[in-house]
């Protein structure tokens, strides 16, 4: 039961943060740059499709261990900031490197935004599976 409460936590906390990161902080910026190439409504099912499989490799690779054993917060924040950072980065300098119009500052804008929500959704999901399951 504390997976499924660790993980219905994590994807709320990441799906909800990340709607509004989307729309204040990354989409103005990509709107600058790249704004021609972006649908006028995105395509939501290969984004909820991300979002369950993102949130799985956060758990398998962060949340777990640190449920498992006594890691506080703030580096379970880290380490979720460094699994953001390496998926967001693969992303965001692959598209630099190959892509017309990607832009240094879209990719720094993703970037941070990809390792702080990745790293408040872990810490967040973990507290809150704690404090439920707590006994």
């Amino acid at each position: 039961m504390t997976l499924i409460i660790l993980y219905v936590a994590t994807v709320a906390l990441f799906l909800g943060l990340d709607v509004l990161g989307l729309r204040f902080i990354v989409k103005p910026v990509f709107d600058q740059d790249i704004g021609d190439m972006l649908l006028d409504n995105p395509r939501y099912g290969p984004a909820l499709v991300f979002y369950l499989f993102y949130v799985v490799g956060l758990l398998s690779f962060v949340s777990v261990p640190a449920l498992r054993g006594e890691t506080g917060l703030l580096t379970v924040f880290l380490l979720g900031a460094g699994f953001g950072g390496i998926a967001y980065g693969t992303y965001e300098f692959s598209n630099l490197a190959t892509l017309k119009g990607w832009t240094w500052k879209m990719l720094t804008t993703d970037l941070i935004w990809g390792m702080a929500l990745t790293g408040t959704s872990a810490a967040g999901g973990l507290a809150i599976a704690r404090a439920l399951t707590k006994t």
